[in-house]
């Protein structure tokens, strides 16, 4: 079942009902549209690709399909930490700015639970104020009395940048 999306009047921000993938990175729980989600996969050996910024850790074979992965907490401007039994790679489908989609591998400390979030679960994202762009966030869910950020991960990959990644890592 498609996620539904409800226009906000206040703010112009979408909130996205539906089934999110969540996953912490830094001790903070963050979620994906789950129909993004391709799969799940240990974490594997990345070949480096030279050049890239820190972020992208390299390519795998995945069943023969060259995959970009990307280190989301790197990518997030956290600390890098050493990778742990938990640390995963979450492979999403994103749309690139030219409009095609491509596969790509998102590095987690590791997978929490797929949630069901209602309309009224999702608060718009808070104004951070200046200059700081949060267009990459859906919203902020709240489940079991804990806060969710809610990623638009088109946007949180889908850069220019990246699309050169993608086109170096397939070359």
């Amino acid at each position: 079942m498609p996620a539904q999306t409800l226009e906000c009047t206040s703010t112009g921000a979408q909130k996205s009902a539906g089934k999110y993938l969540t996953f912490n990175l830094q001790r903070e729980s963050y979620g994906i549209d789950v129909l993004k989600v391709r799969e799940i996969i240990r974490l594997t050996n990345i070949t480096a690709v030279p050049q890239m910024p820190d972020y992208v850790k390299g390519v795998i074979n995945l069943r023969g399909k060259i995959i970009p992965v990307i280190d989301l907490r790197l990518r997030f401007g956290f600390a890098e930490v050493k990778d742990t039994d938990l640390t995963c790679i979450i492979v999403v489908q994103v749309k690139l700015p030219d409009g095609r989609n491509t596969q790509m591998g998102l590095t987690v400390d590791g997978v929490e639970e797929v949630v069901n979030l209602a309309v009224g679960d999702i608060e718009e994202t808070p104004d951070f104020g200046g200059k700081i762009s949060t267009d990459y966030m859906v919203g902020m869910a709240k489940v079991k009395g804990t806060v969710k950020t809610l990623l638009n991960i088109d946007r949180v990959i889908a850069s220019d940048e990246l699309e050169n990644i993608r086109k170096v890592a397939t070359d």
